[in-house]
């Protein structure tokens, strides 16, 4: 009987730690970053060219223009994307747009809220993609989640970033062989 005792108070208090989770961390922040051996110009022009993020992200299998502003900013976007067999649908809406400097972005996609922060800097010919990035959940469940999730969401958004650096020097170089 003392055994049973011992094992509902350890997963009483699992429980009761993951719930915290949800009160304690509001949101789930991180990093990731890649060099480019291409001009900032070009970087910044085909990072931001909404109809080539399918050729770095292969999830995304649909990605329709809602509304596109002259100046980008406040621009926004329907994209699908499938994820372990299931379509996600998300809206990604362009917050702040500084030519060859930054973009931020913000997806609403389903219960997860994510703003990501990209700035753009060049040093003696190569361009370097910075990001910084913060999720928060529409739900307290999915929030006690998130902060688990972390290590694999920035593991994701560095294989991204690391796919768009291959996609843009592949891109250059089949381009300047013909």
């Amino acid at each position: 009987m003392k055994t049973v005792k011992v094992i509902l108070t350890i997963i009483v208090i699992l429980t009761l730690a993951f719930f915290a989770t949800g009160i304690i961390v509001k949101e789930t922040t991180y990093q990731a970053t890649v060099s480019i051996k291409k001009p900032i110009e070009v970087v910044f022009a085909e990072f931001n060219t909404p109809e080539n993020t399918k050729n770095w992200i292969p999830e995304i299998k649909k990605f329709e223009v809602v509304n596109e502003n002259y100046g980008k900013t406040g621009s926004v976007y329907d994209i699908i994307v499938e994820n372990q067999d299931q379509e996600i649908k998300m809206t990604q809406k362009v917050m702040a747009y500084v030519l060859n400097e930054k973009v931020t972005l913000f997806f609403d996609a389903e219960n997860m809220l994510k703003k990501d922060d990209y700035t753009f800097l060049e040093n003696d010919g190569v361009t370097t993609i910075s990001l910084n990035s913060a999720c928060n959940s529409k739900t307290y469940i999915m929030s006690c989640m998130l902060p688990f999730f972390a290590d694999k969401l920035e593991a994701q958004s560095q294989l991204y970033l690391d796919n768009f650096k291959t996609y843009i020097e592949n891109k250059q170089t089949s381009e300047s062989s013909f």
